[in-house]
């Protein structure tokens, strides 16, 4: 099978309503747009006002700032101003960029098949941080950077778009505590945890990617309402992956749609960081669904992974993880319809050809359900090597396809700071992105830093601005300076009371 091969552009037009200021040598190039309100399009040939943009259509800016090789774009996003479209032309841009800020459209130029291109080095931690809410990203080429491409931090109503994520560390693309967000046209490799990570969001799509190279392919964790489909998804540890994880501050998974997807030949090694939860991953699984509830699996082409083809499971794969009482273990009510499954399990990883042994097997499934669970079903069971699916009933539907996405069609509120308070919102949107409160993920539990700092919330705040590396089996902590004083301390006296 061929790559998938994207073809992304983008072109800023001059023309008859625009005004092009004249700008300093080192100030970027501000184009007004005046001749429609915000939130609306006016068709100029009709002089007719069309209905509110859906998410991914963006109304006409009220600004455009042009950022050139060599200029800084985080000072663009610095000063402008909400409705702004920042179009940064090809280049090589050495810089972290946070977007803190509604409203922000951050679009690459692409020219001749020329990016603009965010260089990490190796050195810098993050390439694009953003916490505002209808924030887009779209048409860059991100490398080299040692913890993410581009994560979202508790904002809503955000694309990510036609971006191409190498070797971003940790995650590639990762939006944190989100709601209403697409994440399509991607292409995205060579990640230690996962390409495509959603993290404790809703109403989410993630379409049209390809991910490979990594150690998982797409995850959906501690989420609800995803949509994941048309993606091609190979050569990763494991392809793609619906989980809970415990201890993080949202507890459920729940109504996700795998559809139509291509998830071949996922028997890369494991490379991710040891003691990670994703550092279980069996090497060459093409889906695992772990205690997440009501996944629905139809039409995909889950072909040459050597292990198994889907693996349905409990908190058994998370064996380092404390036991949370709040987390329901079992994947309730999965669904398996119409899907096409060949050439899975002809090469086992060693525990599982162990297992096969003791049921005289030597080949592994298509799909397992190591829970036996009473309340799943599934069409056509004849056609594939199950293994734990003895007590699936006949699924009452085929098809899910009256699902066309699970965004929005409005725009939600940013989250209410009544619901959460400051240091609560940068706990669940930053920091439990990497710990959970009584089991490993990235970094250690929260209940080991409530040990060590006890009564010093200032002591956890310098260390967040100003970070050490202390554990040599720990990946290095990135510096979160880019958070005021406030919200700093405030974070920190949160994870000291926070309880489970």
């Amino acid at each position: 099978m061929n790559k998938l091969t994207v073809v992304l552009g983008a072109v800023v037009l001059l023309g008859a309503g625009f005004f092009v200021g004249k700008a300093g040598k080192d100030e970027p190039t501000v184009i007004k747009v005046g001749s429609a309100p915000a939130g609306e399009f006016k068709s100029e040939a009709s002089g007719e006002v069309a209905a509110k943009s859906t998410l991914g259509e963006r109304p006409l800016p009220a600004n455009v700032v042009i950022v050139k090789d060599g200029e800084s774009i985080q000072d663009a996003v610095r000063t402008a101003e909400p409705g702004t479209t920042i179009k940064v032309m090809p280049g090589t841009y050495k810089e972290t960029i946070y977007i803190d800020k509604d409203d922000i459209a951050l679009s690459g130029v692409i020219d001749k098949g020329a990016y603009p291109i965010l260089e990490g080095e190796g050195l810098r931690n993050d390439a694009i941080l953003y916490s505002g809410n209808n924030v887009t990203v779209e048409n860059f080429w991100i490398t080299h950077y040692k913890g993410n491409g581009i994560m979202g931090q508790a904002g809503n109503n955000f694309v990510i778009r036609n971006n191409v994520v190498v070797d971003t560390g940790i995650y590639g693309i990762f939006p944190q505590l989100g709601k209403n967000g697409l994440v399509s046209h991607n292409i995205i490799s060579g990640i230690e945890d996962a390409a495509i990570y959603v993290g404790m969001s809703d109403n989410i799509d993630v379409v049209y990617n390809e991910v490979y190279g990594s150690v998982a392919g797409i995850e959906i964790e501690n989420s609800r309402h995803a949509l994941v489909e048309a993606n091609y998804v190979y050569d990763n540890t494991g392809g793609i992956l619906a989980f809970i994880t415990p201890g993080l501050p949202i507890k459920t998974c729940s109504d996700v749609i795998f559809r139509n997807n291509f998830i071949v030949n996922n028997n890369h090694e494991n490379f991710a960081i040891p003691g990670s939860l994703v550092s279980n991953i069996p090497q060459g699984v093409g889906m695992i669904i772990m205690a997440c509830d009501d996944v629905v699996v139809e039409g995909n082409i889950i072909s040459g992974n050597d292990t198994m083809g889907i693996a349905i499971t409990d908190f058994s794969l998370a064996s380092n993880a404390a036991n949370d009482p709040d987390s329901e273990p079992n994947p309730n009510r999965p669904v398996i319809l119409n899907n096409i499954m060949l050439n899975n399990g002809n090469n086992p990883v060693a525990e599982v050809r162990a297992i096969l042994a003791t049921m005289m097997e030597t080949t592994g499934p298509d799909i397992i359900d190591t829970v036996g669970m009473d309340d799943g079903c599934i069409l056509n069971p004849e056609r594939f090597r199950t293994i734990g699916l003895g007590k699936y009933s006949d699924c009452d539907y085929a098809t899910t396809s009256t699902v066309a996405t699970y965004t929005m069609a409005e725009p939600v509120p940013p989250r209410s700071m009544e619901d959460l308070d400051q240091g609560e919102l940068a706990y669940h949107g930053i920091c439990a992105g990497c710990h959970a409160y009584n089991s490993r993920m990235i970094g250690p539990p929260t209940q080991i830093l409530q040990a060590l700092y006890m009564d010093n919330p200032e002591g956890i705040a310098e260390y967040i601005a100003n970070p050490v590396k202390k554990r040599p089996d720990y990946p290095e902590m990135p510096p979160q300076n880019y958070l005021d004083e406030e919200t700093r301390l405030a974070v920190a006296k949160y994870m000291l009371s926070v309880k489970k």
